[in-house]
């Protein structure tokens, strides 16, 4: 499903071109309508896709429909539609094809026990929408816009938000400079649009650690970049040193600040923690590392739970000394850590029962699943 909304935006210098990361997304919204499925019902009330939700994984199965709005000459947005899923067109002149100018993010919609559906936090991912828009001189929703049309998405396609424990539905908005330009300025329409897909629970691992590779060479962000927002070009510079690592069965990699190469930042596409004793520290939000949500929510339930949390730099020497590592994200997240390797060394970190990790994840997915009472107004329950 898309949600798609058009605006004119004043000509401003670009200080950052790419197109490359552009090309996957590209492929998935370009990508043919998907066919039909069939509904099946459960329990003999809720109907659902026909598909087999144990089998979920991080892949994509376009939902149904779209939802459209289009503004433009900064009129105020209209009421949208629902239309069913399928291509867009786009100049090839675009500013996002282009110079790389569009944000992305990304969240979950989590069916409860008893068949309802819960969003965990949307106004969190509008407000970062919103940073990021400002730094990549774009117009973007308001957070009311954000919400509702995240809610309309999700309602429109309630029979992909897999079965209660099964997965979640994921939600993938796209704001980007979709009008044409030739010079390095701002597109003069921008696109806003928000697809969605059902996902499994496990992405950087099938139901065990991840096993993670510190690269040395290729830094992720550097000072004064767009590693602290969710701009597209942040994700196909990583390809390379992930797909290197994947190819001698590592996980994921963990990069190293730019500055100085000795303070671990973030892995490719999450947040990292370290538990040492009773203190769980995370690196700072210093312009290079992505302000995650489930990182802050982490955060905070880690405080409640009587921990110390640390924001500051870890060098790698901490890092490999660490009782505990896990990684947290929209995706994984809460994932455990089983081991890193650096250069020539190895380090092992307690994974399991009893665990730091543990104890968050499940507190943290108690909240998003409804299992857990929400005291912090978190979550938003569709009707």
């Amino acid at each position: 499903m898309l949600l798609l909304i058009s605006y004119t935006a004043s000509e401003q210098p670009v200080g950052f071109l790419t197109y490359l990361s552009f090309l996957l997304i590209a492929a998935k919204i370009m990508a043919p309508a998907p066919v039909s499925f069939t509904s099946v019902t459960r329990d003999g009330e809720e109907t659902y896709a026909d598909i087999d939700w144990d089998q979920l994984g991080f892949a994509l199965t376009p939902a149904d429909y779209m939802y459209v709005m289009k503004c433009s000459n900064k009129e105020d947005f209209p009421q949208g539609q629902l239309v069913c899923y399928g291509n867009i067109e786009i100049s090839p002149f675009s500013a996002v094809l282009n110079y790389g100018q569009g944000l992305i993010e990304g969240l979950k919609a989590y069916r409860t026990e008893n068949g309802g559906v819960l969003l965990f936090r949307p106004d969190e991912n509008a407000k970062r929408m919103q940073m990021g828009a400002q730094r990549m001189c774009l117009p973007s929703p308001s957070v009311e816009q954000f919400v509702e049309a995240i809610k309309q998405t999700v309602l429109a396609n309630k029979r992909w938000v897999p079965p209660h424990g099964k997965g979640s539905l994921y939600l993938r908005p796209l704001l980007m400079g979709s009008g044409p330009v030739l010079g390095l300025v701002p597109a003069p329409e921008c696109t806003f649009m928000i697809s969605g897909t059902p996902i499994g629970n496990h992405f950087l691992t099938n139901h065990g650690a991840a096993n993670l590779y510190i690269e040395d060479k290729l830094p992720r962000a550097s000072p004064g970049g767009t590693g602290s927002i969710k701009s597209i070009t942040n994700y196909s510079p990583v390809f390379e040193a992930v797909s290197q690592a994947k190819a001698k069965g590592f996980s994921d990699v963990l990069f190293l600040d730019a500055a100085t190469g000795k303070y671990i930042e973030e892995v490719s596409s999450s947040n990292v923690f370290i538990v040492k004793g009773n203190v769980i520290s995370t690196p700072p939000i210093n312009g290079t590392v992505l302000p995650g949500i489930t990182r802050k929510s982490i955060m905070e339930l880690a405080l409640d739970m009587g921990y110390q949390v640390e924001e500051g730099n870890i060098p790698v020497e901490d890092l490999m000394s660490a009782d505990e590592v896990f990684c947290t994200g929209t995706v994984v997240i809460v994932t455990p850590v089983g081991s890193i390797t650096y250069q020539d060394t190895r380090a092992e970190y307690k994974t399991g029962e009893g665990t730091v990790c543990n104890k968050l994840r499940a507190t943290l997915s108690g909240i998003q699943m409804g299992l857990i009472q929400d005291k912090k107004g978190w979550t938003v329950a569709l009707d």
